[in-house]
Order: C-alpha cells, then sequence, then structure tokens
C-alpha cells in the first residue's frame, strides 16, 4: 500500500507506513542513527504469523538470524500495524529496521530482498476444484470467492467473478479480528467455494488443515491484470546507506536460514522464475 495493498495486513498493511516527503528531506542530510549495541526492531504487537509480543512470529525468528549474526540483542519497539508505524517508530529513530516492506517503497530505503510470496488459493481437496491454480480458471463460474481488495479484488472483478464474491476486511486491528483466518473457516464450512488469501497468512492458517484444503500459490501471470507476487525486503532510514548494505550482506549470508524459518511457517515462497521454493538450499 503507498502502492498499499496491505499485503501484510493482509496484503500490505504491510504498509508500512508511509513516512510524509517532509519529513524524508529533513532525514536525508542526517548521520546515521543506527544503534549498533542492540539490534532495535520495529514491529507490530500481534500480528502472526509476522510477529506478536512473545516473539513467535516468523520475523521475530528472522530478526534472531540478523542479531545471531551482529552479536548483539534484540530489542523491540511495539506499535500496531497501519500507516503511523513507520513515521512513529523508525522515523521517530526509536528503531533501526522494519522487518518487511514492500521493494521500491518511495518511502523507505530497502534492502534487497529476502523472500518472495504471492497470493493463493484456498480449496477443498477431493472436489471439483482440484487442480485449479488461476482466478481466470472456468472452473471459478458460479464459484463463491472471497474478495479483501487490491490486486486480489482486480483479478476477481477481471474474471467476471465479482457478483458472486463475498468481501472481508483487510485493514483491521488484529488484536480483535483475523479476516484471513475467517476467510479458510468459511472455505472449510462451504459459506464460500475458494479463498483468495495472501501467501504468508493462506500457508500459515492452513497447516491444521493440511489433509483437507489445497493451497495454491498464484504464480500465472494474467496480462492487463494486478500482479499478485510481492518481493519482501527490509525497511532502513532513507540516509543509512551502510546500514543498508550491512543488512544486505547478513541476508546474502544467512539465505538458507531465512528460508528455512519461512518453510516452518507453512509460507509459500517463489524465485524469481515464480517456480516453488521447497528446500532451504533453492
Amino acid at each position: 500500500m503507498a502502492k498499499t495493498y496491505a499485503l501484510k495486513s493482509g496484503a500490505l498493511a504491510l504498509v508500512l507506513a508511509v513516512l510524509p516527503h517532509a519529513a524524508i528531506a529533513a532525514d536525508t542530510n542526517l548521520p546515521d542513527q543506527v544503534n549498533r549495541k542492540v539490534l532495535r526492531v520495529c514491529s507490530s504487537p500481534e500480528n502472526l504469523p509476522y510477529s506478536n509480543e512473545k516473539g513467535e512470529g516468523f520475523e521475530n525468528k528472522i530478526a534472531e538470524i540478523i542479531a545471531d549474526e551482529l552479536k548483539v540483542p534484540i530489542e523491540y519497539t511495539w506499535y500496531p500495524l497501519g500507516l503511523g508505524l513507520a513515521r512513529r517508530t523508525l522515523a521517530a529513530k526509536k528503531c533501526d529496521v522494519i522487518m518487511q516492506t514492500i521493494q521500491a517503497d518511495e518511502y523507505t530505503l530497502n534492502t534487497n530482498g529476502y523472500y518472495r510470496s504471492t497470493y493463493a488459493l484456498i480449496y477443498k481437496k477431493g472436489g471439483p476444484l482440484d487442480g485449479v491454480t488461476s482466478i481466470f480458471d472456468p472452473k471459478l463460474k458460479g464459484k463463491k470467492l472471497s474478495n479483501q481488495g487490491g490486486p486480489v479484488g482486480d483479478q476477481i472483478a477481471k474474471a467476471g467473478l465479482m457478483p458472486d464474491a463475498k468481501s472481508y476486511r483487510l485493514m483491521v486491528d488484529r488484536r480483535y479480528e483475523n479476516p484471513e483466518k475467517e476467510i479458510i473457516e468459511d472455505v472449510r464450512s462451504g459459506a464460500i467455494d475458494v479463498g483468495v488469501v495472501w501467501g504468508p497468512f493462506a500457508g500459515y492458517f492452513t497447516r491444521p488443515y493440511k489433509d483437507e484444503l489445497s493451497v495454491v500459490p498464484l504464480t500465472e501471470e494474467v496480462a492487463g491484470t494486478s500482479k499478485l507476487e510481492y518481493r519482501m525486503t527490509m525497511g532502513v532510514r532513507v540516509n543509512e546507506v551502510a546500514w543498508k548494505r550491512q543488512l544486505n550482506e547478513i541476508i546474502k549470508k544467512r539465505q538458507g536460514d531465512i528460508n528455512q524459518v519461512l518453510l516452518d511457517f507453512g509460507i509459500p515462497i517463489i524465485d524469481e522464475n515464480s517456480k516453488p521454493i521447497t528446500s532451504a538450499g533453492r
């Protein structure tokens, strides 16, 4: 979301929080403000599978990898997911890295990507939808899909499936609401036929139902529609190039460990050719 489809909030309340242009201009001439004695992470206190205050999310585990490489402890600044996160934490110098931002975000200096994921279809195994890999598959005509808007809504509309789609909220306070879990439960109950969910949510929340539900990453490019794959990076302040380079070196060195964390969480990750990555070494 400024490319803000809020994947993270399900699709990019990831958002990660756009800094005002004035703040950017003021920050670009400032010296590096990174605390080298501790890894200061800006994070959401309740947004599994990404993060929580108990350190149970995959971002928490990846932060541990970064801290291990730096040989420093981790210190979190917690802030609810949404448009104020970067402005009130990273830009305010309360922390030094946001663990996930969209690549090429105009408001944050981004590291190299450390994983790439996509939206996924969720439907019951052993039924008439087996083998469906695209929102544009003719088998979906007349079926009820979930719709959280953004790039998924664009494809659903262009596939002619919007009249039967059920809308779910995207930007929510995740301490109290979890629309992705609701979508998955609605697929299980038959309230909808197909869930269309951002990959990290799809993979993580369907783990208890592996024998019941198919999770199919959407990797087919459809001309004239919004892309569904996104490369995820870490975000630092716009003037801190040396810090960015240091993180890039760690990402490169520890990519296998990072991949393993993501796979352990059931996150569908794909390579630059949109092929699934199924082992940490790929």
